[in-house]
């Protein structure tokens, strides 16, 4: 990956962060959450909460590879106060078929799963053994 590039998908992954925790914020205010859970393609976003966290994931195929991104902030309580503004970003490359599992502080999981060929990827449910996603 050049470093032009390399910096243009770090300006689309912050812009996408700000974008998607700004529909978030605004949807809070209405008690509605917005939620695509997925299966997405190659940067569309899956956004969802997993325990106190909002959460913005996406991914860049390459080298058959899923390259995800995944944005997580604290989502706001009843008064509307956040704990924190600032987010957490993790970046991780799976393989086709392999799982990333996130957890949170409050021993919630979010698990994504890079699909076949690295045309999707989806949130599951639970984990599948380690000899189907060739950990």
């Amino acid at each position: 990956m050049t470093p032009s590039t390399r910096i243009q998908l770090l300006r689309f992954a912050a812009a996408s962060a700000i974008v998607a925790l700004t529909a978030t914020s605004v949807a809070a205010r209405s008690d509605e959450r917005p939620v695509l859970l997925g299966p997405v393609g190659p940067l569309e976003p899956i956004m969802t909460t997993v325990g106190n966290q909002n959460v913005i994931a996406f991914y860049r195929p390459g080298d058959g590879h899923c390259n995800i991104y995944v944005v997580l902030n604290d989502r706001a309580d009843a008064r509307g106060h956040s704990g924190t503004q600032a987010g957490t970003q993790v970046r991780v490359s799976l393989s086709p078929r392999q799982i990333v599992h996130l957890d949170t502080a409050d021993n919630d999981t979010l698990n994504l799963k890079c699909g076949n060929n690295a045309e999707t990827l989806a949130i599951v449910s639970k984990a599948l053994p380690a000899s189907a996603t060739g950990f």
